[in-house]
């Protein structure tokens, strides 16, 4: 349970808050299962803090300092946590539905299954971040950076990631159903058995990913890059290929039935075993 005193000084106001983060370095806040619904927290220095299972219920938290904090089990939902710094902060199996993360700092930040349906992740930073299980569901990551992050197992289902960074980004087994992923950047992404089903990939940067038995039936790639990319055992069935670069890609065993290639650049794709 939260430490009275330290819930008190809280809600005393920002002054006084800061002050006594200053005065005592040391000390981390314990604020863990207290109720801050609604709360304006704007600004506030709440880094390293215990914040555990609190409820944030729409609680105002932009520009908020919460880098290295503990909000494992936390109630966001439609909290806004606009430019606010989280990085290596623990989301763990926190409740951010419909929270407002716009250009937000989660480098290294721990979202282990996490709920963040519908939320707005829109230019945030979530380099390194480890998004194992997290459930993204609609949510806006519209250039957004992924680069090196885990998103194995995420769902990603009709979710927006338009122009975002994914270099190098582990995505196997992630669910990407009708998900909009035009113009995005997935330089050597790991994609292998990830369900890419009806998505758009308009003129993405894909070259050299691994979409090794991926399933990318009706996948919209029409002037991709995929020069180099592992398709191999891939499901392409009706995908729309057109104007697409796949010089050197390895279709070996992939299924290409009904697939659109018209205008697509094969040169040196590998097509048989």
């Amino acid at each position: 349970m939260a430490n009275t005193e330290h819930l008190a000084l809280l809600q005393l106001g920002a002054v006084r808050w800061t002050y006594w983060r200053k005065e005592n370095p040391q000390i981390e806040p314990d604020l863990s299962y207290a109720s801050l619904r609604e709360e304006n927290l704007r600004g506030r220095n709440l880094s390293t803090a215990n914040l555990q299972k609190a409820d944030l219920y729409n609680t105002l938290l932009i520009a908020a300092n919460l880098s290295g904090a503990n909000l494992s089990g936390a109630n966001l939902q439609k909290a806004k946590l606009i430019e606010t710094e989280l990085i290596e902060a623990n989301l763990s199996l926190a409740d951010l539905t419909k929270a407002n993360l716009t250009n937000a700092e989660l480098r290294g930040a721990n979202l282990i299954g996490a709920n963040l349906i519908g939320a707005n992740l829109n230019n945030a930073d979530l380099r390194e971040a480890n998004l194992l299980g997290t459930d993204l569901t609609g949510a806006s990551l519209k250039g957004a950076d992924l680069n090196l992050a885990k998103l194995v197992k995420t769902n990603l289902c009709e979710a927006n990631l338009t122009a975002a960074q994914l270099s190098q980004a582990d995505l196997s087994s992630a669910n990407f159903y009708k998900a909009e992923l035009g113009g995005a950047y997935l330089y050597k992404a790991i994609l292998t058995k990830a369900n890419l089903n009806a998505t758009h990939l308009i003129q993405a940067y894909c070259f050299g990913a691994n979409l090794g038995e991926a399933n990318l039936k009706r996948a919209d790639f029409r002037w991709t890059n995929l020069s180099k990319a592992n398709l191999s055992g891939a499901d392409l069935r009706g995908a729309n290929l057109r104007g697409a670069n796949l010089h050197k890609a390895d279709l070996r065993g992939a299924n290409l039935h009904e697939a659109d290639l018209t205008g697509a650049n094969l040169y040196k794709a590998q097509l048989y075993n």
